[in-house]
């Protein structure tokens, strides 16, 4: 006997189908599970066993064997255990499941019957809607995630008990199988809202002077670009960029999807019933991280800050006191766009589009260049070398924006202060600017672009681009850096309402690169 369900499992951040396929044959009873499986799959028969038991139904006293196709791809995690166990039973002709459509069975088993939930079912059933697939059967604790997939009947349940209690049995044959004509009463009608936008508490109004930064900040969140805020202690700096999410744009249905997929599948999707994410991820892990924290990683890979930020911020403050190795780990990423982590049984590839945001004080002391009042830096030449040393060159290369963070002179509320409307308003439009610019290349951000499309798009006239090599040559900046002034200059044009670049916007994306000036000169 022969019989065949499908399920799915998780390969990085994508779902992948699975093929788990029963043959019941006479020998002595004895269970396997083929097709690479992993610990928690192979304890599935023991869970299994137990769970269609203590439901009143029979294991087979058979030769069984369940095989997991594709056989050469890895499977790992416990979503197989209700197509595995709805498998055995009608393989072995105690259950009639309805054929009208093509359903997808996920859920994690228990001893008693009782389903569990399994993370990664958005991406589970996205993949499964992609391949055709018209209903998924899934722990009801999973409902409300797998309804943000639209077109696709969810069913729900807690019990395998309640799968069996909506089937019809001829009175007359004890051994007849229990036919199931519809699966309608599990149907999950989803009562969530649309995905809204959270509202954001905090405001660039809170913040006393430091127009110049805002301004820098501005210019960050209109293209994507990698900032980095240097000052002294209690300037702001943090204050500053904490509200940075308030004036980027809002995420579009695609790039929703995206994030919270990379959510469900690290298990961090805290209130799937409130929708798809649609506010951007802000990460700020502590300094004391690892590199596999940072990118991802384990025998099993999950994605790491880096892809939890993904579309979103990723905010390391005091970025001198992380470990230089773990820094250095940055690199690809933010070339990339994404991460690769490679294991001796398969290599996975995670996204990682995010805009890097960075303080740090200008010595270890934190005061150097500072004039306030009893506190003079007390820091030497070749500690102050020391400590910068601890950010690498191509590290600094790839930030666009280091901004000095003065401390700041008002200490009574202003007349007038930038608010977080204000400058979102501003990027709202050069935002614009840039998707109607892209819209056939398949990007949104200046900060994206590279190569032919970037000689392309930020061409400079004669005078313009002679000003930039001089001073490329004076602070002897890498092509990197050259680049990055170029998408520098292209946005702040483009906040500027300006389709040329002009040697104005040039000048001033030139300033922002503050580390890259002889180090006697004051940040601050």
């Amino acid at each position: 006997m022969y019989g065949k369900m499908y399920s799915a499992c998780l390969y990085g951040i994508d779902g992948v189908l699975i093929q788990v396929e029963v043959d019941i044959s006479n020998g002595l009873p004895q269970t396997s599970i083929i097709g690479l499986p992993d610990s928690a799959i192979r304890e599935a028969v023991e869970r299994v066993r137990a769970g269609i038991k203590n439901c009143g139904f029979t294991f087979p006293l058979q030769r069984t064997t369940i095989n997991l196709a594709p056989a050469d791809l890895r499977k790992e995690g416990s979503a197989f255990d209700l197509a595995i166990a709805l498998g055995i039973l009608c393989t072995s002709g105690q259950l009639v499941l309805p054929g009208d459509e093509k359903l997808l069975m996920i859920g994690e088993m228990a001893l008693d019957g009782s389903l569990r939930p399994v993370t990664g079912v958005l991406s589970m059933v996205d993949r499964a809607k992609r391949e055709g697939f018209t209903a998924v059967l899934l722990p009801k604790d999973n409902a409300a995630e797998a309804s943000l997939i639209e077109n696709m009947n969810i069913y729900a349940l807690d019990h395998l008990k309640e799968l069996f209690a909506l089937g019809e049995k001829e009175a007359a044959d004890k051994n007849a199988p229990l036919r199931i004509s519809s699966l309608a009463g599990l149907r999950f009608v989803s009562g969530h809202p649309p995905g809204q936008e959270a509202h954001q508490a905090e405001d660039y109004a809170d913040v006393l002077g430091q127009h110049h930064v805002k301004r820098a900040l501005t210019i960050a969140a209109a293209g994507m670009h990698n900032i980095m805020l240097i000052g002294p202690p209690g300037t702001g700096k943090t204050m500053l960029i904490k509200r940075l999410p308030t004036i980027l744009p809002p995420m579009t249905e695609q790039e929703a999807l995206e994030t919270t997929k990379i959510f469900s599948a690290a298990g961090k999707l805290k209130e799937p019933a409130a929708g798809l994410l649609r506010t951007r991820p802000f990460r700020s892990p502590h300094h004391t991280i690892s590199a596999g924290g940072l990118i991802g990683g384990g025998t099993i890979p999950k994605p790491g800050e880096v892809s939890l930020a993904h579309r979103g911020i990723l905010f390391l403050d005091e970025l001198p006191e992380f470990n230089r190795q773990v820094l250095e780990v940055l690199r690809q990423p933010l070339e990339d766009k994404c991460v690769t982590i490679s294991r001796a049984r398969a290599v996975h590839t995670f996204p990682a589009r995010f805009m890097l945001a960075a303080s740090m004080n200008p010595c270890p002391c934190g005061y150097w260049g500072s004039d306030h009042p009893g506190h003079p830096c007390t820091c030497s030449p070749a500690r102050i070398a020391h400590y910068r040393s601890k950010i690498s060159g191509p590290l600094l290369d790839r930030i666009d924006l280091q901004v000095d963070v003065p401390r700041p002179r008002e200490w009574t509320k202003e007349k007038f202060s930038l608010s977080s409307a204000d400058m979102r308003a501003q990027v709202l439009e050069a935002h614009e600017r840039q998707v109607r610019r892209y819209r056939m290349l398949q990007m949104n951000w200046n900060s994206e672009l590279s190569g032919t499309a970037l000689r392309r798009f930020t061409k400079l006239d004669p005078d313009t681009a002679d000003m930039l090599h001089r001073t490329i040559d004076a602070l002897g900046l890498s092509m990197r850096a050259y680049d990055r002034i170029l998408k520098l200059s292209r946005t702040i044009a483009d906040l500027d309402g300006k389709e040329n670049i002009l040697s104005s916007h040039v000048a001033e994306a030139i300033q922002y690169r503050n580390l890259d000036r002889p180090q006697t000169e004051t940040p601050v």
